[in-house]
């Protein structure tokens, strides 16, 4: 039996989310505003987007909430779009960033293996009907890595190489012994 424990996503989770930062941290704060169509989230909303989306879970789990049907999500959406839309620089997002990220990450460092196979029943219709609280609590890590990816693609349009690109790439240009 594998087990994967609270502590194994808290150092997963802040794996991804320094990676995040350091691509934040790379992007010049004039790019922020960037949008690769005007359908889309600019980079610095994006960047807001993938540091509030923990909250949800943080919430959720943290009132062991056992049930979905009984959140209103259009208020719950509505409060993170009006999150999400308020002004903040380059400085206050990277905060953002550090701050959600560990809060989320110190909530599941303390997460115990009997919480984390709990059920949680999802809103009717929903396949699957419900899911364990550690598939739940992975979800804002596959969410941000999908983000991440996508910035990584606009980092290229803007003129930048990805940190992992530049570190892979210094990898291979060190001579083998």
């Amino acid at each position: 039996m594998i087990i994967y424990t609270g502590k194994d996503l808290a150092r997963s989770f802040r794996d991804v989310r320094a990676n995040t930062i350091t691509i934040a941290e790379d992007i010049p704060e004039e790019k922020y505003t960037f949008q690769t169509t005007p359908e889309v989230r600019s980079i610095g909303r994006v960047l807001v987007h993938i540091a509030l989306t923990s909250r949800f879970q943080l919430t959720t789990h943290t009132n062991r909430v056992v049930d979905l049907a009984t959140i209103n999500f259009g208020d719950v959406m509505a409060r993170a779009a009006a999150d999400e839309a308020q002004p903040r620089s380059k400085a206050e997002i990277v905060e953002l960033l550090r701050t959600e990220g560990e809060a989320y990450a110190s909530f599941l460092e303390a997460v115990s293996n009997e919480l984390l196979a709990e059920r949680v029943a999802m809103p009717p219709g929903a396949h699957p009907a419900s899911k364990s609280r550690f598939e739940m609590l992975m979800s804002p890590k596959e969410h941000e890595m999908h983000h991440r990816g996508q910035l990584m693609l606009v980092q290229r349009m803007i003129g930048l190489v990805p940190h992992l690109t530049r570190r892979q790439q210094e990898r291979l240009a060190q001579p083998r012994r």
